[in-house]
C-alpha cells in the first residue's frame, strides 16, 4: 500500500527522519511506493514579495529535480482548505497513512489539526515525526518541569540532552504521482535579485562556509562588511538542511562552539513560542503593550523612511536596503535596525517583524518573533529594555572601513574610510542625495528610557 509523504519546511530528501518512516511504512505495505506532495495556498504566495515568492519556486524546482520530477504539487485557496487537497490526494493515491515532520509554530499547528481532522473523515492516518530542530521543542525542561526564560541556561540543557546523527534516504522504493500535478506556483512578481535555493545547493553553502569563515566565526560573524556568517539562514527556514547535518560536523573550537550557540538560538525561540503560541504577534511581557508608541501620519512616515531606508543613519539604512535588494540582512544588523525602530522611532516591534515577514527570503516565525522582541526588550533579555543600540557607534564598531554602507547606499560612495557613518559632519556629505537624521538619537534614547520609567511594575 502507498504512502504519502506531506512536504513543509522540510524540503530535502537527506537526513529527513518522517520521509524515511513513509518509505519504511510503504515498503513494509509491500508496494514500496511513496506520493512525495506539497501543497500551497495560491492565495497566500501571491500576496508574498517576489522574494519570497521565487524563493520557493527555487527550492520546489530543486526538490522536484532531485525526485525525478515526480514531486506531485497541489494548489488550494479559498474554495478547497488545505486538509481536503491533502485528502484528496491520499485517497487518489490509496493510502491509508499520510506523514509528516511535526511543526511547533502556530500556524504549522494548524495546517496539522486541519490536515488531520480531513484525513479522519476518509479513515486516513496522519503520521508525525520529529521536527524543524536538533532537539524537538518542549525537550528541554527546567527540573520543576517549566520552559526555560533565559537563554544561557536553555543552552547548557539543550546541549546536555544532545540529538540523534543524521540518517541518509532510506533506499528501496519508487516515488509515484496519483494525481495530476498543478505545478510550481508561478511568481506574480519580480525578484530583485537570481535566487539560488535547494538542498544541494544549502550542502555547497555549508562546505564552502566550512572552508571560509568557521575556523573565525566568533571573530568575525558581527562584521557587517565582511562575509563570517554562513548564509544558512534561508535553507534551514525552507528545510533544505537539517540542523543536526550542521551539529553533527562541529567540533570543539572557539568559532565551532559559538556557531553551535547559534543554532541552539534558533532552538531556543522555537521553544519559547511553543510554550507561548500568542508571542507570535504578541508581548512575551504583556507590560509592553501598555508602553506609549507613536501613531498617526508622523509615525507612519518614519517607519516608511526605515522601511525604503532612508531614516539618515548609515548603518540603519544600509541594513534596510540590503534587505531590500537580496531578501537577507546580516545578523548584527538585524539588531541594530530593530533597535532604531522600537527605541528611536518609538513604533511597536510588530511593524517591523512584519515587514522582515514580507522581505526576509529567510524568514522563520519563531526566530523573527522572537528576534524582534529581545531586541524590543519585551522578550527574553536578561537585561531588556536598557539595551539601546546607538546606529552610528555600531556602525564605527562592525563596519570600521564603511565598505558596508558604501555597498548599499550609492548616495555616500564618494565618502571614503569611516567617515560615512556619519556623512551629517561633512561639507559634502549629503551632497548626492542623502537625507539628513530623521531624529536626535540622543534625545530619543532619553526619551525610550522615560517612557519605560511609565510602565515599571511599581507604577502599575
Amino acid at each position: 500500500m502507498a504512502r504519502v509523504f506531506w512536504f513543509r519546511r522540510d524540503l530535502r530528501l537527506q537526513d529527513n527522519i518522517a520521509l524515511n518512516a513513509a518509505i519504511h511504512g510503504a515498503k513494509q505495505d509491500g508496494d514500496a511506493q511513496v506520493c512525495g506532495l506539497y501543497v500551497v495556498n495560491t492565495d497566500d504566495f501571491h500576496a508574498l514579495s517576489g522574494i519570497r515568492q521565487w524563493s520557493l519556486y527555487e527550492s520546489l524546482d530543486s526538490l522536484g529535480a532531485s525526485m525525478d520530477r515526480k514531486l506531485t504539487i497541489q494548489h488550494y485557496g479559498k474554495t478547497l482548505g488545505i486538509g481536503e487537497a491533502v485528502a484528496k490526494v491520499a485517497s487518489a493515491a490509496g493510502a491509508k497513512t499520510v506523514h509528516a515532520t511535526r511543526a511547533f509554530d502556530p500556524a504549522g499547528i494548524a495546517e496539522q489539526n486541519a490536515v488531520g481532522l480531513a484525513l479522519k473523515e476518509i479513515g486516513v492516518f496522519l503520521q508525525l515525526d520529529d521536527s524543524y530542530y536538533a532537539v524537538a521543542p518542549g525537550t528541554v525542561q527546567k527540573p520543576d518541569g517549566t520552559p526555560y526564560r533565559v537563554y544561557t541556561p536553555f543552552f547548557n540543557n539543550w546541549f546536555k540532552a544532545g540529538w540523534a546523527a543524521p540518517v541518509a534516504l532510506a533506499e528501496g522504493f519508487e516515488w509515484f504521482e496519483p494525481i495530476q500535478c498543478h505545478g510550481k506556483p508561478d511568481p506574480s512578481k519580480a525578484a530583485p535579485l537570481k535566487v539560488k535555493a535547494g538542498e544541494a545547493f544549502a550542502l555547497r553553502t555549508w562546505k564552502r562556509f566550512q572552508d571560509r569563515a568557521l575556523f573565525n566565526y566568533d571573530e568575525l560573524r558581527n562584521r557587517a562588511d565582511l562575509s563570517g556568517t554562513s548564509h544558512l539562514s534561508h535553507a534551514l527556514a525552507f528545510g533544505e538542511i537539517h540542523p543536526r547535518t550542521i551539529l553533527a560536523e562541529l567540533a570543539d573550537s572557539a568559532g565551532h562552539n559559538v556557531y553551535r550557540k547559534e543554532i541552539a538560538w534558533r532552538e531556543f525561540y522555537a521553544d519559547v513560542l511553543w510554550h507561548n503560541q500568542h508571542t507570535a504577534h504578541d508581548y512575551y511581557e504583556p507590560r509592553f503593550k501598555k508602553m506609549r508608541y507613536d501613531t498617526g501620519s508622523e509615525a507612519e512616515a518614519k517607519l516608511s523612511a526605515w522601511q525604503q531606508g532612508k531614516t539618515g543613519f548609515p548603518m540603519v539604512d544600509a541594513g534596510m536596503r540590503q534587505l531590500l535588494t537580496t531578501g537577507w540582512m546580516h545578523n548584527r544588523v538585524r539588531m541594530i535596525v530593530a533597535s532604531f525602530l522600537v527605541k528611536d522611532l518609538h513604533l511597536e516591534w510588530q511593524q517591523g517583524a512584519a515587514w522582515f515577514e514580507a522581505n526576509l527570503s529567510d524568514f522563520d516565525p519563531a526566530s523573527n518573533a522572537h528576534g524582534w522582541q529581545w531586541t524590543a526588550g519585551c522578550g527574553t533579555d536578561a537585561s531588556p529594555y536598557y539595551r539601546v543600540f546607538n546606529p552610528v557607534m555600531q556602525g564605527y564598531k562592525f563596519d570600521p572601513d564603511g565598505n558596508y554602507v558604501r555597498k548599499y547606499i550609492p548616495e555616500l560612495s564618494h565618502i571614503e574610510g569611516k567617515a560615512v557613518h556619519e556623512p551629517w559632519l561633512l561639507v559634502d556629505g549629503l551632497a548626492k542625495g542623502y537625507p539628513a537624521p530623521i531624529v536626535d538619537h540622543s534625545k530619543e534614547r532619553e526619551e525610550s528610557l522615560r517612557r519605560l520609567e511609565e510602565i515599571k511594575v511599581h507604577k502599575a
